[in-house]
């Protein structure tokens, strides 16, 4: 039976040339992990406007993906680590739940909390270093999990279908002073069969 577990951080990402009251969503990238090597179709059904893909989407990515996560285009023969894309959201975030944290705190507090999360060291890794270096300098960062708020704006049609998927959408609001807020509570999330994991972000300000 399908699982399907969505999680996600709030972190705010405000790409030059976007205006604020659109946040980016920013660096989603979607890992795929079957239990044997096949070719396996993603199409985004995205509500904002995308900005960036790679590989190139067109109407959909098609790939033959291997147990190790490579992922081949069979056109060309290139071999990519996970699929990328970005874009401008119209979805409207809520960061009435998720934890206040000091900028200085960030890569413990991330390490702890996407091990917590589902994310494995290597995607977890990717994802520190690409979010670190623009929240560490802030006072305190507002940080919460999305849920029907991200998939909704931006679903995602699999096939074959996956039997387990992890979602983790990271949003986050810069902090001059420390504020009090409600804690989300975790479900624990476990990989079986063919594993889709995505994980992403976006600024709000």
């Amino acid at each position: 039976m399908k699982k399907l577990w969505m999680a996600s951080i709030f972190f705010v990402l405000l790409l030059v040339g976007c205006r604020a009251e659109e946040p980016a969503d920013a660096k989603p990238v979607i890992y795929l992990y079957p239990e044997f090597a096949q070719e396996v179709e993603v199409k985004l059904d995205y509500t904002g406007e995308l900005t960036c893909t790679y590989p190139k989407y067109q109407d959909g990515w098609r790939v033959v993906a291997h147990p190790d996560g490579t992922l081949v285009d069979p056109a060309t023969g290139e071999a990519y680590s996970y699929l990328f894309w970005e874009g401008i959201s119209h979805a409207e975030y809520d960061l009435s739940r998720g934890y206040v944290v000091a900028g200085e705190d960030t890569a413990e507090f991330l390490e702890a909390k996407l091990a917590e999360l589902g994310l494995n060291r290597d995607e977890a890794n990717e994802f520190i270093v690409y979010w670190l270096p623009k929240m560490q300098g802030n006072p305190y960062n507002l940080i919460s999990f999305q849920h029907e708020r991200y998939t909704d704006a931006a679903k995602l049609t699999i096939t074959p279908e996956p039997d387990s998927v992890l979602r983790v959408f990271m949003a986050y609001q810069a902090l001059d002073e420390k504020v009090e807020v409600e804690e989300p509570v975790i479900e624990p999330f476990e990989r079986n069969g063919f594993t889709v994991v995505e994980w992403g972000g976006a600024e709000i300000k």
